[in-house]
């Protein structure tokens, strides 16, 4: 009997443990649009900065773990995986220059709109029928959108431009979530590190254009922070996300997600001061409803 108790205790505390590491890296990813107001760069620059350091941080880790990575199996299989990469790239520039145009808080609900884009997008992409549910929340959505917008009140603040930045970010990492569908990889870990360094690759050409390569004076400060950002927001965050997603169920990895949003938005009222109104506050909730409704009526079917 006391054989049969063991296994479910043991199962129980890496289920209680994982939900710990999952809902800490969904904190931590809530922090960063926190971070980024605070560090003088370009978006470029940070997001070439976050690829490389979180891919070399998560590359130490598994070695230190002793992972085994398969790199030549990953070359040989998927061109995808590193377009993929560079789609995170771009998606990391629109998404913090959406930071510095409107509030953390609209960027941020832009940005959340990434799972009703995949389902919009299911019936072209994936051919995909949807049901009457999964078209109620997009209508949802796009309600909750136009009130954070502040279209009816005259305009979100910062302007359009960072919604648009914000709607862009969400787009391409959707655009990520459905080339991910088409990718065989048998290691999530494998597959991010490979994005990460891709993401980092494909910013030296595109800094170049902009004529962001040239030496950057930063505070001590503001360097933390950066450093932060790629360290703490990219590598520890990812490698808490992956070491408890495997012990966790689907829908509870689902529905976690979503302390990142809030967290950002808690943040954004409490530490940044920034305002939202009582009718952005609603479309607020209208595009996490349809969002972790959408998520998790996706993964019971």
């Amino acid at each position: 009997m006391n054989s049969q108790r063991y296994p479910q205790g043991q199962q129980n505390t890496q289920s209680r443990r994982a939900l710990r590491q999952l809902t800490l890296s969904m904190l931590i990813f809530g922090t960063i649009g926190l971070c980024r107001r605070y560090i003088p760069l370009p978006s470029d620059v940070i997001a070439f900065g976050r690829g490389l350091m979180g891919g070399v941080f998560l590359l130490l880790f598994a070695r230190l773990r002793g992972k085994k990575l398969a790199w030549a199996a990953i070359g040989r299989r998927d061109l995808l995986l590193i377009i993929s990469g560079m789609l995170i790239g771009f998606n990391w520039i629109a998404l913090f220059e959406a930071y510095n145009y409107t509030t953390v808080a609209v960027a941020t609900l832009c940005y959340y709109m990434q799972p009703v884009i995949v389902i919009a997008l299911s019936p072209l992409v994936l051919k995909e029928h949807l049901s009457g549910k999964q078209i109620l929340c997009v209508c949802v959505a796009v309600v909750g959108m136009v009130l954070v917008s502040g279209v009816l009140e005259g305009g979100a603040p910062g302007g359009s431009r960072g919604i648009l930045l914000g709607l862009a970010a969400a787009a391409l990492y959707a655009a990520v979530v459905l080339l991910n569908k088409r990718i065989r990889v048998s290691s999530a870990f494998e597959k991010t590190i490979v994005q990460l360094f891709s993401a980092a690759a494909v910013m030296l050409p595109y800094m170049a254009l902009t004529g962001s390569l040239h030496a950057w004076t930063l505070s001590p400060a503001a360097l933390g922070l950066f450093l932060v950002v790629g360290v703490v927001h990219t590598g520890i965050a990812y490698a808490l996300y992956f070491g408890s997603i495997e012990a966790l169920p689907a829908r509870t990895c689902a529905l976690l997600s979503y302390v990142d949003p809030v967290t950002a938005v808690l943040l954004s009222a409490l530490l940044l001061h920034e305002a939202m109104s009582l009718s952005a506050g609603f479309g607020a909730v209208l595009i996490l409803g349809a969002a972790v409704y959408s998520e998790t009526y996706t993964d019971t079917q």
